[in-house]
Order: structure tokens, then sequence, then C-alpha cells
């Protein structure tokens, strides 16, 4: 892995659009928090086939307008026309967004990539649009799957999906969320060897609920090794200690890759202070620039 030592690492949280009035409190006070830990940025993520397209929307120009943190919206391709998207850009650029987050985005449930579900396929394509029409306008961040995209045939197509989006103009990588650091490294090497400098960036998930742990895991692909499952298994409904044992698993994981080199780390937050302010702390990230 490359060190960048004279560099401070970047940290961001993600949120996900409210659904409800109780649901935005939760979220602008979870905010009030992890503003004053004065991260980089803040990512709005973007639902299955464009599900919360206008609550995304809501969601990041309150975050701009306050103007503490930047907002990062994810912009998603699926079921979006190009017309779509230049029209949700250009408002973003119009209100001083300059950081995207450009994905594939997932597929409506019981669809499969392709028929009607918009102009573009892959996110390659996205940024290629996302630069034709804005330039440099915007940073452009794009994901990055250590664990390897659960859709993909096998790891060296995985990778050269990878090497389209940078090629296409991608700024950096988020990742999905992971708790092997081996993964990681392994898959930061090999980008490297492939010629491609570009920031990784880990996705971070702390551990708060297993139940809900497990499915997403299922879903995305990402292993939860044998040692952190069994130990969750044995806590039961236990949420207590399920807390104060992730918040220790996850401080170790974001520890050892800081002290290797990552270049920061982007916690998905589910919209929650507590536990990435925990982790925070334990990593002794509270300190001014």
């Amino acid at each position: 892995m490359n060190h960048t030592p004279n560099t401070r690492p970047a940290f961001s949280f993600e949120f996900f659009p409210p659904k409800n009035p109780e649901g935005t409190e939760r979220l602008r006070r979870a905010r009030a928090r992890l503003t004053a830990l004065d991260p980089a940025y803040f990512s709005v993520t973007f639902g299955a086939g464009g599900s919360t397209r206008d609550r995304t929307l809501e969601t990041v120009l309150e975050i701009q307008s306050e103007g503490a943190v930047a907002a990062a919206p994810h912009i998603s391709c699926i079921s979006s026309s190009r017309a779509q998207l230049l029209d949700l850009l250009t408002t973003y650029r119009d209100h001083g967004v300059r950081r995207l987050v450009a994905l594939r985005g997932d597929l409506p449930s019981g669809t499969g990539v392709g028929g009607g579900l918009g102009e573009f396929r892959y996110a390659a394509e996205l940024v290629a649009f996302i630069r034709e029409q804005f330039g440099d306008h915007f940073t452009i961040e794009v994901a990055a799957y250590p664990e390897f995209h659960p859709e993909a045939t096998n790891a060296e197509k995985d990778l050269e999906h990878f090497r389209k989006k940078v090629a296409a103009g991608a700024d950096a990588a988020i990742t999905q969320y992971f708790y092997n650091p081996d993964a990681y490294v392994a898959f930061v090497d090999r980008v490297r060897a492939m010629g491609m400098d570009i920031p990784i960036v880990p996705g971070i998930m702390p551990i708060t609920n297993y139940t809900q742990l497990a499915r997403f895991s299922d879903a995305c692909g990402a292993e939860i090794p044998r040692y952190i499952r069994k130990r969750l298994e044995a806590y039961g409904d236990d949420s207590a200690s399920i807390r104060v044992f992730g918040i220790e698993v996850v401080t170790r994981l974001c520890q050892r890759l800081l002290d290797d080199g990552a270049p920061g780390l982007h916690f998905y937050s589910m919209n929650q202070a507590g536990p990435s302010e925990a982790i925070w702390n334990n990593l002794g990230l509270a300190q001014p620039r």
C-alpha cells in the first residue's frame, strides 16, 4: 500500500434521507454532533431505482445551506435519463455542491441490468457523462469492493470495472464496508499494480445490531469474520454488549487501516452519531486540522 504520511487523513460520514419528520429531526441531531468533529464532507445516499430522489435532494440542500460541512450527494444512473441527471447535477452545481458519489445504483427488486432502467448501465458511463457536462467542477468519488462486487463474475472483471471508472475521470473511491483489513490491503495493492493511484478510502460500518448487519452483509457480499459472527451471536439480545464489542472491533480495524496508510475513513453512520463518535474518540481523532 502507498502511505501518505504528510497528508492528514480525510474523514467523512454517510447519511440516508429520512422518511418522515421524526427521522428528519433525528438526523439533524446526529448531524450536529458529527459536524463538531469537522469532517471533510457528509454524503447522502440514493435509494434503489431512484426511490429517494426528492428526499436525497432536500437533505443535500439542507446540509449545503448550513455551510458547516460540504454535502456530497450520491448520484445513481439506474432509472435516470440523461436529461434528468443533467437537471439534478445542474441544481447541485448551482447550490455550490462540489463533490459527488457516482454509482450505478441498486437495481429495484425483480429487475436485472439493462432494459428500461435508464440510459446508462454502468457507473463508468455516469462518470464520463459528468465530466463531459461539467468538466472538473465536481470531485467524483466512486465505489470500490475489496471483497468484490456480489454481481461480479470474477475478481478480474470486477477490477476491470473499477479501472474503467478511474479512466472515465473518478478522483477517489470509497469502499464497501469490510471487517478483514487484509482484503483492503490486497485490493489497494492490486489497483496500484494496475497503475491507478487515486485515493481509496475504507468504508467503515459500526456494529450496533447483529441481525441488521447480517442482513446487510448477506446482500452486499461483505464478509463477517467467523470470530466476530460467533461473538455477536452469543450476545443474543444483549444490545449493550453488542455495542461495546462492536466499537472495540471496529476501532481496532480503523487503527490498523490508518497505520497501514489509508487516506481516510468513511463512516456509514446509519443516521446515528454515537457509534461513530465512540470510534473517533478511541482513535484519538478529536484534534484540530
